[in-house]
């Protein structure tokens, strides 16, 4: 239980924000106002759009929108009333954001939902200027890229702790009244299996296993180089789906392996989109968990096309835990045919190819020593190798060396270095959520959490050309170590 003497209300919010503004005022908006010029960075259809007729006036700036916006990010502002409230008491803020009237909460929410896409397009245009930043900054980190998916959790009543607790404490009293021993991961599990897939106040927003737990909220992919600097977000939309048929796959009961199986997928559509974006970029490390250890994935990251070009030189990934087994391995002869672990003079028979999503096709291979005798088979080996009915199987595929041997070893100094970078990612995801207010704020809508994700990456966009431009690349991640 929260002790709730150590709780802020929003008063105290605002004395902090407020106590903040008027102390180091020169370093965060003069940094912000000498080295950014935010219309640079305004693209001819974003304020073609902005300046249609809409019958009314809009009362605020394009400019001053959206630098209100970015400073609420930078700042951690965690709602639009506080954002409000301290424009409105400002002189500061307002005359750095060009306000003379501060928009109210409605027109905030509307301009993100009506130039979400807008956004999102500056966010693009931002890599393309950040890109040669960071090659410069660090050359090595700035080859390598690195891939995850989370969610940004919905204001529903589907996320009150107590809904979901009130499911498992009935299953608890139901199992305990009648005498049955169930384990908490299998209550936990049945209670996911129980509730609905989507929420009742917008079926978009659907039930998935992110931010270590199971939540309703909206799934995005994010791509990151070694200096954990986004390079490419996108959410898993209806908009999504329609130009990638492939994402979509049946769900199960299990979460954790939906979650495997959902991130597999959406690696390929992320990269294909990232790079028709951005053409002449180009990169020479991936960096990805467990979740991604499957052989189509090394085709798509390793293989070379017919011009002899791979997409990756080297992938890091470690091997999954699903994909290991206790059985002596099956030694595979020059011509490609498994044989025996005990006698290599026995070749496997073929037993057919077999077909799998999110995996590349597979040869079938049995035991010689299995036959079938009245209807049952039967192994004639006098030390078997498994307790399958069937007896032992073995797969091969064509792809299987990119995966044993991705461009590196497992297990090298190497391996073990460059692979640790791959925790950049997830402190972005951090960032973006915790740091610049995105979790936690009370909407359901998809644009508007769209937006909100975006202006976070704007923000640390603008970030690294600050940090750049005073010669400080140690702090790219940080604008508020830059005023220090």
């Amino acid at each position: 239980m929260l002790n709730c003497e150590n709780q802020l209300n929003l008063s105290d919010i605002y004395s902090n924000c407020s106590e903040l503004f008027r102390e180091q005022r020169p370093e965060f908006l003069t940094l912000l106002d000498k080295y950014i010029d935010i219309n640079t960075f305004i693209s001819f259809s974003f304020r073609n759009a902005f300046h249609a007729k809409t019958g009314r006036p809009r009362g605020c700036s394009l400019y001053g929108y959206i630098s209100a916006l970015i400073l609420q990010k930078i700042f951690n502002i965690p709602s639009d009333t506080l954002l409000i409230l301290i424009l409105n008491f400002s002189k500061e803020l307002r005359s750095f954001c060009g306000i003379s009237n501060v928009p109210d909460a409605s027109k905030l929410t509307r301009f993100k939902q009506d130039f979400s896409k807008y956004l999102e397009q500056m966010f693009i245009d931002l890599v393309d200027v950040t890109e040669p930043i960071c090659r410069k900054i660090n050359p090595f980190l700035s080859n390598m890229l690195s891939y995850d998916t989370s969610a940004v959790e919905s204001y529903v009543t589907e996320n009150n702790p107590k809904h979901i607790n009130s499911t498992i404490n009935k299953l608890k009293s139901f199992y305990k009244f009648k005498g049955i021993d169930k384990s908490n991961d299998d209550i936990y599990k049945q209670a996911f299996c129980s509730l609905p897939k989507t929420s009742s106040a917008d079926s978009s927003i659907r039930k998935m296993y992110a931010n270590g737990h199971f939540c309703y909220g909206r799934k995005f992919g994010i791509i990151t180089n070694g200096l954990g600097i986004p390079r490419h977000i996108d959410f898993f939309d209806d908009d999504f789906k329609s130009r990638h048929k492939n994402y979509i796959y049946e769900e199960t009961d299990t979460p954790d392996f939906d979650k495997s199986i959902s991130d597999n997928r959406s690696l390929q559509p992320i990269f294909n989109d990232f790079y028709n974006l951005h053409p002449s970029f180009k990169h020479s490390i991936f960096l990805g968990d467990a979740a991604f250890d499957s052989y189509s994935t090394y085709d798509f990251l390793l293989k070379k096309d017919e011009n002899g070009v791979s997409l990756f030189d080297k992938a890091f990934i470690p091997l999954n835990s699903r994909a290991v087994s206790d059985m002596p391995n099956c030694p595979i002869n020059q011509n490609g045919i498994p044989v025996c672990p005990h006698d290599n003079s026995l070749l496997f028979l073929r037993d057919g190819i077999c077909h799998e999503n999110g995996r590349a096709d597979r040869v079938k291979w049995r035991c010689p020593k299995m036959n079938m005798i009245n209807g049952k088979w039967a192994c004639s080996c006098e030390n078997p190798c498994s307790s399958a009915k069937r007896g032992r199987t073995a797969y091969t595929t064509p792809s299987r060396n990119l995966r044993l041997y991705p461009g590196t070893i497992r297990g090298t100094k190497e391996w073990n270095t460059i692979y640790k970078i791959r925790g950049t990612v997830e402190q972005a995801i951090n960032h973006i959520k915790s740091n610049m207010g995105v979790s936690g704020r009370k909407t359901r809508n998809l644009l508007t959490t769209k937006a909100d994700v975006f202006l976070a990456g704007i923000a640390q966009l603008f970030t690294v050309i600050i940090a750049d431009a005073m010669l400080k690349p140690q702090y790219i991640r940080s604008i508020k170590k830059l005023a220090c």
